[in-house]
């Protein structure tokens, strides 16, 4: 891999998941736009994130990533940005508390518009069209005409992050991220439950803290920190033209940053040592992840750790791990135990949706969400066995009341699928189930933390 790199040296490399646009000539015309538009994210932002991740690192941190699974130009509505960002405020709260540590907030959100495909074209009655791979690129309808990749899409999905951002920023600094009214929210959500005698204790504890900080005058008005949040965008950065018109360069360290969300990925298909996505990656500074699906083997992971990362930096990658829930104990150990020994500083991450989707009878894709949340225990508990922090959770997930993955607290069948399924590519959490999520989660962060704390007992000589 050459060492010179610049923002288009990934040109140069073989490339995967990469729409074919007929007008390239329109193409290059989107791109140059898009260069001259103002960043979305700051580099002081992306800094702010790297340290925030090297502290998850540390173990003094966890990570709660989520969102949608692709963003559409269809939904976007302040109502359904707002109700997301309610639950994943809730989320934190609840694993805050059960970690006693801060959780780094980042959405699936303002960005993720792109989606990898398994096979470049889908067949329906016997036509043959090119695969949806995101309103960035084209449209889900099924006529040539709407999946033709269409490069103006890319105008209307820096536009539409623009706007999303903006009102996300104002609900993390406004008010609306006031701890108390999470907290009421919260409760609500814990009252309306089948299970709410599972997560009650774990309520109330919080009110009781609440309650005391109150009364020795730590609340709202006297303590800013308590209405407003740190709030971060990510998503999979897999149109490598767009991103490199929104690559700018940091008037005040000279450095390349991707400003077009605070931490980008790599996915499972798009991680080759010598192709383009890793190309690009190496050389932006703000922090990154990589998803690790059962493919990855341990040498190629170090390979990938020493290109993407090669000053060992605390907080720059995330490793992704997606693996389904009946491979983690036979895949991610052999992963862990090469990074620990050569002791690379990573954040460990749990995607326990992607690795666990199946095909339900009725025909809808789904994700049931007991092996989800098999797949979060078997994490933690291949990082328990290894002496290693399992970082953070990786989620897809909305704030609308979907039917989309089965199981959970109501049970969700095969049969209720169809009531609400408007996911246009993977199936995602209800906001109940996310919550859920968090619950029954901050079981295992916190039996984590009591294993670090509980004191070692030295044998006697």
């Amino acid at each position: 891999m050459s060492e010179r790199w610049t923002p288009n040296s990934w040109r140069a490399k073989p490339i995967q998941q990469v729409p074919t646009y007929p007008d390239t000539a329109a193409l290059k015309g989107v791109e140059r736009q898009l260069a001259g538009f103002p960043p979305l994210v700051f580099a002081g932002e992306a800094r702010k994130l790297k340290r925030a991740l090297a502290k998850v690192a540390a173990g003094e941190a966890f990570l709660l990533q989520g969102g949608d699974c692709a963003e559409s130009f269809a939904e976007h509505s302040a109502d359904n940005i707002r109700d997301f960002f309610r639950v994943f405020l809730q989320m934190a709260v609840v694993l805050t508390f059960a970690g006693a540590s801060p959780v780094v907030k980042v959405g699936r959100i303002a960005g993720q518009f792109a989606k990898p495909r398994s096979a470049p074209t889908e067949t329906v009655d016997g036509q043959e069209l090119p695969s949806y791979r995101g309103d960035i690129v084209n449209d889900i309808e099924f006529t040539a005409g709407a999946r033709t990749p269409d490069p103006r899409r890319q105008m209307e999905a820096y536009r539409q992050s623009a706007a999303t951002l903006n009102l996300l920023r104002a609900f993390a600094t406004g008010g609306y991220a006031n701890l108390e009214n999470v907290h009421r929210w919260m409760l609500g959500f814990v009252k309306d439950s089948p299970l709410s005698s599972r997560y009650r204790e774990l309520a109330d504890r919080i009110t009781e803290t609440l309650d005391f900080m109150r009364a020795i005058g730590i609340d709202p008005e006297t303590h800013p920190e308590m209405r407003i949040t740190d709030f971060y965008t990510s998503h999979e950065a897999l149109l490598l033209g767009y991103e490199e018109a929104m690559t700018r360069v940091d008037s005040t360290s000279g450095d390349w940053y991707a400003t077009s969300g605070h931490l980008i990925w790599i996915g499972d298909r798009t991680r080759q040592l010598d192709h383009a996505h890793v190309e690009y990656f190496r050389g932006i500074k703000n922090p990154i992840g990589m998803k690790c699906g059962p493919s990855l083997e341990a040498d190629e992971l170090l390979k990938l750790i020493d290109l993407l990362n090669p000053e060992n930096e605390p907080g720059r990658l995330a490793l992704i791990c997606r693996f389904g829930a009946d491979k983690v104990f036979d895949r991610l150990p052999a992963l862990v135990r090469a990074v620990k020994r050569e002791g690379r500083a990573v954040v460990w991450s749990c995607d326990p949706m992607h690795g666990n989707t199946i095909k339900a009878g009725s025909g809808y894709k789904t994700r049931p969400f007991e092996a989800i949340m098999l797949e979060i225990r078997n994490f933690f508990a291949v990082h328990q066995a290894e002496g290693t922090h399992a970082g953070g959770v990786h989620l897809e997930m909305t704030g609308k009341p979907v039917t989309e993955c089965t199981g959970g607290a109501r049970a969700l069948s095969d049969a209720d699928l169809h009531d609400r399924y408007h996911t246009f590519c993977d199936p995602r959490l209800n906001a109940e189930q996310a919550l859920e999520v968090a619950f029954l989660m901050a079981e295992l962060i916190k039996r984590e933390r009591q294993g670090r704390e509980r004191p070692r007992v030295e044998a006697a000589e």
